[in-house]
């Protein structure tokens, strides 16, 4: 009978042979472990919703579902057990491969006792740490901080909803917002509150990839596949094996790729350019834009299928002018991390740069706010930021023309003025491209293409 000293000492055995299986849950119940045994991978997977173990120990070679196969069907369930993989003949490549799957441990038979002793320990020590850390989550979340992001507003407060509530599945998430809204801080938080935590997560910025590259970034290449692939490249769904890839800005992703990475999904497989073989992949794609999906879709943009395949669940991050009551708790957050980077010890702003943040409208939002701050972290001398800490221009808006040049006339066509607001902007930034990405609302790489575009154009 089994030892019930501990209700979260459970430890599932997993071995076709016998007397090995009977062997080692004898030596568990000694330890003070409750145990229960399988003599293979399904009959283990039939068991453990009810026993719910904190740790598998299962042996490699197996008939039916071996022990790397019953690893990939635990590897995303919630909670997942520690896993302690076992052979009599394993081969580094398997013990790198099981250690890949997220196998805590691989060990080889016959059994060092003492070490196997260690290592369940040290298994439900973890277990300890990650139940604390799940408490400490949850208290963090009443405060308005969730992951990577911070709020305490309506709009922020839905958005975590969210994320919590989506974070769990396998389903894919369409990140949409304007340009420094946190999309990629809500894909890192989505990932780290999955069952992939412990697995990759890979960002690809579709905009900053130029078009000759993009397959061999997403897809990989063989060597000698084109001109300079001097040797084999694993692409992102390769590199994000077992977690998460993010498609940032997938609305600039030319259409031909999208096409390719449409079955991709659909099929979880994964063939380098230049190669034969298909590779199948276990990853989770989340996306993200700062377009309207459905007005990219309208212009070409992004095919249909591929937006209806990502556009599983959609996510929307509210522009910072929409939540201007999470200014003080997100100044605090950065100023924290700025504290840091700088080795500065600014606490806070005083009322007359928290009312200028109040009135401004944040074009650039928080990334704007987190690059407003870092400048005036850097030359502030105390432990409060003031007016004169801040750069000159901060706060003052694109002039409006007096001239007519932005006027609504007849003849002026929708093209005409948003090429003449490029230019303003432009002009306002003293041509810094970035920035002015940022004000406008779109990438820099859609900024660089208008400009190329006005370039063949005659002159408004």
């Amino acid at each position: 009978m089994a030892t019930r000293a501990n209700k979260d000492a459970r430890v599932l055995v997993v071995d076709d042979e016998a007397h090995e299986r009977e062997g080692l849950a004898t030596l568990l119940e000694g330890w003070g472990y409750e145990t229960a045994t399988a003599s293979q991978g399904l009959e283990a997977l039939e068991k453990i919703p009810a026993f719910n173990p904190v740790v598998v120990i299962c042996d490699l070679r197996m008939p039916d579902m071996n022990g790397m196969d019953l690893l990939r069907e635990l590897r995303h369930s919630r909670p997942r057990p520690s896993f302690i993989m076992l052979s009599g003949q394993g081969t580094i490549e398997e013990a790198v491969e099981a250690t890949k799957l997220g196998a805590f441990d691989f060990l080889e038979k016959p059994l060092d006792v003492k070490k196997l002793q260690v290592e369940l320990r040290n298994c439900l020590e973890r277990r300890v740490n990650e139940r604390e850390l799940a408490i400490a989550q949850k208290r963090l979340r009443d405060y308005g901080i969730l992951g990577q992001l911070a709020g305490r507003s309506k709009k922020m407060q839905a958005v975590m909803s969210l994320i919590e509530q989506v974070a769990p599945s396998s389903a894919s998430v369409l990140i949409t917002g304007e340009s420094g809204t946190g999309k990629e801080l809500a894909a890192r938080t989505i990932h780290e509150l999955s069952p992939r935590q412990m697995n990759p997560f890979v960002a690809v910025n579709c905009a900053a990839i130029p078009e000759t590259l993009m397959e061999s970034e997403i897809f990989g290449h063989e060597k000698g596949a084109f001109t300079g692939a001097m040797d084999r490249r694993a692409g992102c769904f390769e590199l994000a094996d077992g977690g998460t890839l993010l498609l940032d800005e997938i609305g600039e992703m030319p259409i031909p790729t999208q096409a390719k990475l449409l079955r991709v999904l659909e099929d979880s497989k994964v063939r380098r350019l230049g190669g034969k073989a298909e590779i199948v992949t276990d990853v989770r794609v989340l996306a993200a834009t700062n377009k309207i999906p459905e007005e990219a879709v309208a212009k070409g943009q992004l095919r249909s299928d591929l937006y209806f395949r990502l556009d599983v669940v959609q996510i929307a991050m509210p522009p910072l002018r929409d939540h201007l009551e999470d200014l003080e708790s997100l100044i605090e957050i950065l100023l924290e991390d700025l504290n840091h980077k700088h080795q500065k010890s600014v606490k806070l702003v005083d009322s007359e740069v928290l009312d200028l943040f109040r009135r401004y409208t944040w074009p650039g939002n928080v990334r704007e706010l987190r690059n407003t701050l870092e400048r005036a972290a850097v030359v502030c001398s105390g432990e409060v930021l003031h007016r004169t800490d801040l750069a000159p221009e901060f706060g003052h808006t694109v002039p409006a023309r007096t001239d007519g040049d932005l006027a609504l006339r007849p003849g002026l066509t929708v093209a005409g003025a948003e090429r003449l607001l490029i230019r303003e902007t432009l002009a306002f930034t003293s041509n810094n491209k970035t920035r002015a990405a940022e004000m406008l609302g779109i990438s820099l790489k859609t900024l660089h293409n208008k400009l190329k575009e006005y370039e063949n154009q005659p002159q408004s």
